[in-house]
């Protein structure tokens, strides 16, 4: 489990980073901008939350 959530961790980070890059686009109207953005800001939040539990696991592990 720890490894899936090592991988839905980075793929989280790639996507929302090819997100950042599209944003960089010109050829985006601003409807398409704000939707990538949600997109990529929900990514992130995710990613977070993976990365906070993990935190917590590390801590609880060295609690023992």
């Amino acid at each position: 489990m720890q490894e899936d959530n090592a991988q839905n961790f980075e793929d989280k980070l790639k996507m929302a980073d090819k997100i950042l890059e599209d944003l960089g686009k010109e050829e985006l109207n601003l409807e398409q901008s704000l939707k990538l953005f949600k997109e990529g800001r929900e990514l992130l939040k995710e990613a977070r939350a993976i990365l906070e539990k993990a935190e917590l696991s590390i801590e609880e592990a060295g609690d023992e």
